[in-house]
């Protein structure tokens, strides 16, 4: 009797804005296989005035879904975790947090770029980094902390993202990983190193920034009370932490004439590129050279995404299913008021309805008062914004891209793809679904050589799941 090969587990803890989720995955007859084995939720609190992370609750739930490995009897041999970028907390001598973890939509920031720009022009600081202004990145989020709180900045020992965090409770020890180090406006976009003279002008502390390791480093195995707690030990690896380079990993292309569009809450379009392009032009069109596996740049733009649509629907009285939302969307179709989806008065509002209204009126244009125009002007100015995307990424790059490679869980919504196409006039092809879960399995099972290298893994992701053109 042939016996049958055992399978080897790979556990993704991918987690986002909205909710996190543990993603099994293994190689079978050539292909990857994923199952979502538990979910939780994550939300922003407010505490002492600010929009904060709940790191205990989220730490809780990552523990609670290794617990559920060992009841399904499905030992991961790795785990990797990913999150946004941006957000960090400082530990002290003793590895306790300082202060609260405040999230990126909190307004602490407002003002600080002003202060950045008082140390070192804007021009500079992008030739040096070559990232995307945003306002919540965490060089301004630093900065605040030193005008309004410095104490902590005194006392920390160690600077963390969010993921490195959570393995850093895991295993007890303190890596810093390099695509999602890049998000913090602090890394040298040609060394792909902390930038120590920018770090020296701003004046902040240099130790509390780690060596950069790169994603499928290892950092460790679960510390003996997180053993005893959820029943086996494993590695703890590093995907591509910032989540947007895990999605990035799993597009299904390995040509040069896709352009990626990982769609979700954000919604980050761009190209992969070996050369960071952190000149004047390429600044002023507001691209980021975000780093990315094996110190591959992601060239692209932060979209404000699938956030307006997912904040309107809080907000209407009646729990629409998706199929219900895009009806709706194209009955108001009529409707011609255009927004820019990347307006700050978007970041984080009270009321999202309103938010949009006001824009209308106060750009001149008529505003949506039904369900249906909301809609649709939501819609209609997303895909405007993708088609203005691609138009100034053949720009800049200098060249003509024939598709546009939709991922990540905004890729199943079927009326805004419809809607890309007609606008870009490009080949639209969506999925797989689960592209930042597949990028950190990916991460880790090139670690244990299940590929030879990215492009044998992206084809195995290209005929493992189903991509559809639109």
């Amino acid at each position: 009797m042939k016996c049958e090969k055992k399978k080897i587990y790979y556990l993704a803890i991918d987690i986002g804005a909205s909710s996190g989720r543990h993603i099994l995955g293994w190689i079978e007859n050539g292909k990857i296989r994923i199952e979502e084995i538990y979910r939780f939720e994550n939300r922003l609190e407010e505490k002492d005035g600010h929009l904060c992370w709940d790191l205990d609750r989220l730490f809780q739930e990552v523990v609670q879904g290794l617990q559920y490995c060992k009841q399904l009897n499905r030992i991961p041999l790795s785990i990797g975790i990913d999150t946004w970028g941006v957000d960090f907390v400082l530990l002290d001598q003793a590895g306790k947090v300082l202060g609260n973890a405040i999230a990126y939509r909190d307004g602490r920031t407002q003002g600080m770029d002003t202060e950045v720009y008082k140390v070192i022009k804007e021009e500079e600081l992008y030739r040096r980094n070559g990232i995307q202004k945003q306002l919540f990145n965490s060089v301004y989020q630093l900065v605040a902390l030193q005008k309004q709180q410095s104490d902590f900045l005194n006392k920390a020992q160690n600077f963390m993202m969010i993921p490195e965090y959570l393995n850093f409770l895991l295993t007890g020890e303190k890596k810093n990983e390099y695509t999602n180090a890049t998000t913090t406006q602090l890394v040298n976009a040609q060394t792909q190193d902390w930038d120590n003279e920018l770090i020296e002008q701003l004046g902040l502390p240099r130790r509390i920034f780690g060596k950069l390791h790169m994603p499928k480093s290892s950092v460790g195995y679960l510390l003996p009370e997180i053993q005893k707690a959820v029943g086996f030990d494993a590695e703890v690896v590093l995907p591509a932490t910032h989540d947007t380079g895990s999605a990035v990993l799993a597009v299904p292309a390995n040509d040069d004439h896709s352009i990626y569009l990982s769609s979700g809450t954000w919604s980050l379009m761009g190209v992969e590129r070996l050369i960071p392009d952190c000149t004047e032009k390429s600044r002023q069109h507001n691209f980021t050279n975000e780093g990315g596996y094996h110190y591959r740049y992601r060239y692209l733009k932060n979209i404000m995404g699938l956030w307006i649509m997912q904040s309107i629907r809080k907000e209407f009285k009646h729990a629409y299913s998706f199929a219900e939302l895009f009806t709706l969307a194209g009955i108001g179709s009529y409707f011609p008021s255009i927004v820019d989806v990347n307006d700050s008065s978007f970041l984080a509002p009270k009321s999202m309805i309103r938010a949009v209204q006001d824009n209308c009126e106060k750009t001149g244009q008529e505003k949506p008062e039904t369900e249906c125009e909301l809609l649709y002007c939501v819609y209609n100015s997303l895909a405007k914004c993708y088609a203005d995307t691609v138009a100034e990424i053949e720009e800049v790059t200098g060249k003509v891209y024939q598709r546009i490679h939709v991922v990540g869980g905004g890729c199943q919504d079927s009326f805004l793809n419809k809607l890309t196409a007609e606008y870009t006039g490009k080949d639209v092809y969506a999925g797989p679904i689960e592209a930042t879960a597949l990028g950190n399995l990916m991460a880790q099972m090139l670690k244990n050589d299940e590929f030879s290298d990215l492009i044998e893994a992206r084809e195995t992701i290209a005929k493992s799941f189903n991509v559809k053109k639109v």
